[in-house]
């Protein structure tokens, strides 16, 4: 004799919030905040990372040199979801704002001085441009986050990261 089983409303949300457990979260993952000493990787002080440089003395300009410590990148955050504030340096530049540009750590950086090493630059790309206006308002960068060297027309870059939210950053 088998038993009379109905599959009951409360049975269905059991199984529902069951089946919800096992489905991946990253929706909901949330963004682990970073700073950019992070990006060093363990074991290497920043004050490594810089070697002494040379002058440029016809345009009065300081050339760093970078040495391997300034090439080192943090692999353990490759693929990681994180938040990371900064600096924008716009790379391509639409009606709707800003697409792809470089992340730094400090306003004006690859501009008015030399640019950081590359262990301190991210290059973020955008499918949501950010606003023309709003450039050099320091900025909060969500996205996965990749150890992988890239070169652009102003500095050697040692992280990407795709920006899935780009927010002002509160003092």
């Amino acid at each position: 004799m088998t038993p009379d089983f109905r599959f009951t409303r409360r049975h269905f949300l059991l199984a529902a919030g069951a089946a919800s457990i096992m489905l991946p979260r990253r929706g909901f993952a949330s963004f682990r905040e970073i700073t950019w000493d992070d990006l060093i990787p363990a074991g290497t002080p920043y004050g490594e990372i810089v070697g002494p440089g040379t002058i440029d003395a016809v345009n009065d300009y300081w050339n760093p040199q970078y040495d391997a410590n300034g090439q080192k990148v943090n692999t353990k955050l490759d693929g990681k979801r994180v938040r990371l504030p900064g600096y924008i340096i716009p790379f391509d530049v639409t009606a709707k704002g800003v697409t792809s540009f470089m992340l730094v750590p400090y306003v004006g950086a690859c501009i008015h001085v030399p640019p950081p090493p590359p262990n301190q630059l991210v290059f973020v790309t955008t499918r949501k441009p950010w606003p023309n206006e709003s450039l050099w308002d320091p900025v909060w960068v969500h996205g996965a986050l990749s150890a992988k060297p890239m070169t652009t027309q102003i500095a050697d870059v040692g992280y990407q990261l795709a920006a899935e939210k780009i927010e002002a950053y509160e003092w």
